[in-house]
């Protein structure tokens, strides 16, 4: 659902939303209705305590002398202090959650002038309309039966506000991002006998009416190119494994190193059984989920693409199924990784990493690129490191990790930078080749970064572990549980500050 903007005033029926500021005072629309009632906003306010504080909501049902179902009062906390776009985009999500059953299937919001907002009201209107849409997002496709109930009836939602044309312009933007957001979750959500590499990879391709120039590698390519570090993780699998490349050129195209691109690489193991060290059956259904960093990357670029971003980006995702068979790379074996390097495959659940080791390889040769992002639901210890609020990083270079820190704070995709450090690096240390592929029980999110950084030389490189925050079992203001699309908004928010336009 895409909310829409119009002029100042409302409609008389169905469900209206105002706004108050802390005290509480309401704004003016919000002030005319109380008139026209009697004053029973302000004695619903006082009735329920409601002060105006920031994402604090108040329904009063079927006001006197109106014929409207419900008037949804809103707080918007301090207007000096809570509204960023951040808390309007939170604010929009609160509001959907709110209005989701309305009867009628519209809401209207009424957005005044702001005494002492530093945001315009239509840069407020843009936010607002964003974490609607966002909040807005439901996987159902699969569900034949619902309770009636359980299904949101709301088809509209429509903000008015002065400037409602610049408010419509501000917003094209972020709808281009939430088209990107929505892939991604799409994508995550799918189960693994629809979404395997080979359809993963046509789903990239479909970046291609946007301007995105996508190529597909099929194994026969990537055995050529030396890759026996990522093809070993799907040997074992019915399913051909493929390498996607994806370029947008919204920048300069010349041979200036300031015109060189800079890159995003995605772990997508579209189903990790764990191979010959299998998993436990217990929770094994989450596994279909281990191609988020993929699908962070393809619907980046989605992103990037539909906002027509002013920047050289590539996209590399590597796509192979792990699966047990009499095919299937075992324990203790040996395989060379595109980069001339060896890697004694110690446990085969520990695959992700191998498939990146050749992806990012293959970026940095190819592509020279600026930097480097890779994207994984790498690994579990970063769960028990960080849970699921903040994401793991690891980096070679301090102005990279810091700037996307900042980009994460910029869009509560918090960030937390873990160490590297020579002697992690040792852990992986091979008896019989260059190295293998885990580092023993302890420090397992590090030792797998060490092993990654292996594979980028001295290039600028980043590496996000997302397994405890691609998917959520809670509702969050702006992302229902399930898929989050973790990176997506960051990773946009990282180009737009530092690299578009430059």
């Amino acid at each position: 659902m895409k909310p829409t903007f119009a002029k100042p005033g409302l409609p008389g029926t169905g469900v209206v939303v105002v706004f108050a500021v802390k005290g509480p005072t309401l704004l003016a629309t919000g002030k005319k209705l109380d008139e026209k009632t009697g004053g029973i906003l302000t004695r619903a306010m006082r009735g329920n305590r409601f002060d105006g504080s920031k994402g604090q909501t108040l329904d009063v049902l079927a006001p006197a002398e109106t014929r409207l179902d419900r008037v949804l009062i809103v707080g918007l906390g301090k207007a000096a202090d809570d509204i960023d776009d951040l808390a309007m985009q939170n604010l929009g999500g609160t509001i959907f959650t709110n209005v989701r059953r309305a009867k009628s299937g519209k809401a209207a919001l009424a957005l005044d002038t702001i005494p002492d907002s530093k945001l315009s009201v239509p840069n407020i209107a843009a936010q607002i309309a964003f974490g609607v849409r966002l909040r807005s997002y439901r996987f159902d496709k699969y569900r034949t039966k619902e309770k009636e109930d359980a299904k949101p009836s709301i088809k509209s939602v429509t903000i008015h506000c002065a400037g409602d044309a610049n408010a419509r312009k501000a917003y094209k933007t972020l709808d281009q991002i939430a088209d990107g957001v929505f892939f991604t979750r799409d994508l995550v959500s799918e189960p693994a006998n629809i979404i395997y590499p080979e359809t993963l990879a046509n789903e990239a391709k479909s970046l291609a009416k946007l301007g995105v120039k996508v190529q597909v590698l099929g194994e026969a390519q990537m055995k050529k190119l030396g890759m026996g570090s990522l093809l070993g993780v799907g040997q074992g699998s019915a399913r051909e494994s493929k390498l996607v490349v994806m370029e947008w050129k919204g920048g300069k195209q010349t041979k200036s190193k300031s015109d060189l691109p800079i890159a995003f690489v995605g772990k997508g193991v579209t189903f990790d059984t764990g191979g010959i060290s299998i998993k436990p059956a217990s929770g094994m259904e989450d596994m279909k989920w281990d191609m988020g960093g993929s699908a962070v990357v393809i619907g980046l670029m989605k992103a990037l693409a539909g906002r027509k971003a002013k920047v050289n980006a590539v996209g590399v995702v590597g796509l192979v199924e792990n699966m047990p068979s009499s095919t299937a790379q075992r324990p203790g074996d040996v395989v060379t990784s595109m980069s001339g390097q060896t890697i004694e495959v110690i446990n085969t659940d520990a695959e992700g990493r191998l498939v990146l080791a050749d992806a990012l390889w293959y970026c940095k040769e190819r592509f020279k690129p600026k930097f480097m992002i890779n994207l994984a639901t790498l690994t579990g210890a970063i769960i028990v490191s960080l849970g699921s609020r903040h994401a793991g990083l690891f980096s070679n270079n301090d102005t990279l990790a810091e700037r996307i820190a900042e980009a994460g704070k910029a869009v509560d995709e918090l960030m937390w930078r873990m160490p590297l450090h020579e002697d992690y690096d040792k852990m992986i240390n091979s008896e019989i080749a260059d190295m293998q592929n885990i580092g023993g029980r302890g420090a397992g999110s590090i030792t797998a970064a060490q092993f990654l950084q292996r594979f980028v030389d001295k290039t600028p490189w980043a590496h996000m572990d997302i397994a405890g925050v691609t998917w959520s079992k809670t509702d969050a203001p702006t992302v229902p549980k399930g898929g989050t699309a973790f990176g997506v908004r960051l990773l946009d928010r990282l180009v737009t500050d530092y690299y578009e336009g430059k």
